[in-house]
């Protein structure tokens, strides 16, 4: 038997801003702890934070004075890779032996990205930047690169990472499978029910374990969404956290309308038994039919010399 644990942790940013919200994940460190998990997921923007509803200003043709303000404060709340922020989610992984993958928005410069950010048990830090952000995110997110896909070695297995909606993109996908994957990682903040159905598809498409993990955002505070644009009862994120199988049963979860941690014990060998007649990037890939190139060299706005 080649058995790991692995979990989702299922909270959301702190309207404090991001030293609030670092502090609420590391009081959870008893709780993982106790899961003894191999790998531990957590949602997308946790750390940043994601605006949702805002529009900073934007509208076609002009952009306002107060959105740039807005821009400037939620920039603020950005963190750096060499930063404390991470220094902190590196000890939190080392005390807890266990692998953390956690979605965070990342300072670049001026620019911002949406990145998934992966620190093994044995501190190790890689990261995945967002290819595709959706619609009103590329206000306000920089475009990653093919040189931020990894697949990292941890003790629950191969890892790697696809952010919301870029698990919608097939060639992103196929070169994920391409890389020899154990355990796809896929932090959100998308609470729909067809996502349940996606995680479900990417699991059993890949053959693979998969962790969703999805912020859980309360109702908005009095004031700070008219009624007619969000129901004053209505959580802005419900969450929806889960663990799927690679043949696409649930494990653990789905998690709705509260924090908590979700974990599932997997066995590595049923990836085995599930790719015996579909493997993707194996017999299933056709390469005699099908060829799929990938720039993984790093696309800098500007080289100095």
């Amino acid at each position: 038997m080649n058995k790991r644990i692995i979990a989702a942790l299922q909270l959301g940013s702190s309207v404090d801003g991001t030293a609030a919200t670092l502090a609420r994940i590391v009081s959870f460190k008893q709780a993982i702890q106790d899961s003894h998990c191999d790998l531990l997921v957590l949602p997308e923007a946790l750390l940043g934070g994601y605006p949702k509803g805002s529009d900073f200003g934007t509208r076609v043709g002009y952009r306002t004075e107060q959105g740039r303000e807005e821009y400037l404060a939620y920039f603020q709340q950005a963190i750096e890779i060499d930063g404390p922020e991470v220094q902190a989610l590196t000890e939190l992984a080392i005390m807890c032996n266990t692998s953390i993958v956690i979605g965070i928005i990342e300072r670049g410069g001026s620019t911002l990205y949406c990145t998934a950010l992966f620190i093994t048990q044995n501190g190790e830090v890689n990261k995945h930047r967002k290819l595709m952000p959706t619609a009103s995110e590329r206000l306000i997110w920089g475009l990653g690169d093919g040189s931020t896909i990894p697949v990292v070695d941890t003790t629950a297995g191969r890892v790697g990472a696809a952010i919301c909606w870029e698990n919608y993109m097939p060639l992103l996908r196929s070169t994920m499978y391409a890389k020899g994957m154990d355990i796809w990682c896929a932090p959100t903040v998308d609470d729909r029910d067809i996502w349940q159905a996606s995680m479900r598809h990417i699991a059993y498409e890949g053959r693979n374990f998969l962790v969703s993990a999805c912020q859980y955002m309360g109702p908005p505070q009095a004031g700070d969404m008219p009624d007619h644009i969000w129901p004053a009862d209505k959580p802005l994120i419900r969450g929806g956290s889960v663990i799927v199988s690679p043949m696409g049963c649930i494990l653990a979860g789905p998690l709705y309308n509260e924090e908590g941690l979700i974990s599932a014990v997997i066995d590595l060998d049923d990836i085995v038994k599930a790719r015996y007649d579909l493997d993707p990037a194996g017999h299933y890939s056709r390469p005699d039919v099908f060829k799929l190139t990938v720039d993984e060299e790093p696309r800098p706005a500007h080289k100095t010399q």
